[in-house]
């Protein structure tokens, strides 16, 4: 047996074979500390039916903290269609900052338990959320969300604004008007265009928009990475579900965000301009925005050090008093 082989074999059952192949250590360290825990399923929370939280419930994959802190608990969420490898790198450091910090699959993507296949449409996302955070959290968190998933974070902090102590946002995906003319296809060319998600050729191509100057090995072992959860036999059920559904349209509750929030942009993100961060800023109550040079669109991957810094010194810090822009 090979030294890779032995390190496998502590890695859960349930993460699709293929993980064997990546050759990233952090991403296949992260990757030995994906569990899943039981979740009330948010179908059945919306509908109120009375029944026992087992019953009920679903295996919901994260990673979960190494140690509990009496506050600030941080929950680290992730972009469109990926998983909480997507943290891979920041994880540790934010751990040896000393932070109690959950990375968390969003509903219908990551490498939870699907089965039954619940709704996967943003009121069943945000009160998936809520119902992980309930059971397991239960004190006023720092919400991290890069990309659509600050679209989560916004739209869970207006609607539970007792959850959510701060925010941080990365290049945030909240300005789109959710998955427009794609909710309205029929349900046989929405699961061909879904299939299309997982082709290697699109995602390698979405690395090379997402990263700045991305080597074509990083590129490829990413691009397995970042494809991972889509083997799941699940996947394609939930994310047409999602698609149909309408998907993310948050726009206009920006302005009713109270919480102090940090935005985190890449200067080089070629996704979403950087006019609009500065808008984003704007319209924000209470914010501050820091750019980070020789970054694209997932600094948190990229930039790892820089991201964490600027987190850690976020959750220690006060109240702001005044909009702040930095450039560094």
């Amino acid at each position: 047996m090979s030294v890779g082989e032995g390190v496998w074999k502590w890695v859960s059952s349930f993460l699709p074979k293929e993980v064997e192949k990546i050759k990233d250590p952090y991403a296949r360290k992260l990757a030995q500390r994906i569990e899943r825990i039981p979740v009330k399923d948010p179908h059945f929370s919306l509908l109120l039916i009375q029944t026992s939280f087992s019953e009920n419930s679903f295996l919901s994959s994260c990673v979960k903290p190494s140690k509990q802190n009496e506050k600030h608990p941080l929950v680290l969420l992730h972009g469109f269609d990926s998983s909480c490898l997507e943290w891979r790198y920041t994880y540790p450091l934010l751990e040896e900052a000393g932070m109690e910090e959950w990375a968390v699959d969003i509903l219908g993507w990551g490498f939870s338990d699907l089965g039954i296949l619940p709704p996967c449409n943003l009121t069943s996302k945000r009160e998936h959320l809520y119902q992980l955070w309930k059971s397991y959290i239960g004190r006023p968190m720092i919400l991290v969300g890069p990309s659509l998933g600050a679209a989560v974070a916004n739209d869970f902090a207006v609607n539970h604004p007792e959850a959510v102590e701060k925010l941080v946002l990365i290049d945030a995906s909240v300005y789109t008007e959710g998955t427009g003319k794609l909710s309205t296809l029929p349900k046989i060319i929405a699961y061909a265009g879904v299939s299309m998600l997982k082709s290697v050729p699109l995602r390698l191509y979405a690395n090379y928009l997402c990263f700045d100057g991305i080597s074509f090995n990083s590129a490829i072992d990413w691009t397995s990475i970042g494809r991972l959860h889509c083997l799941l036999p699940w996947w394609e059920d939930a994310t047409v579900d999602f698609m149909i559904s309408g998907g993310y349209n948050v726009c206009q509750q920006i302005q009713q965000i109270k919480q102090e929030t940090l935005i985190i942009w890449g200067e080089n993100d070629q996704i979403i301009s950087n006019t609009l961060a500065m808008r984003l800023n704007t319209e924000l109550q209470n914010s501050s925005l820091h750019q980070i040079p020789n970054a694209g669109h997932l600094p948190h991957v990229e930039k790892p050090d820089s991201v964490t810094n600027l987190i850690v010194n976020f959750v220690g810090e006060g109240k702001l008093t005044e909009k702040i822009s930095v450039y560094k």
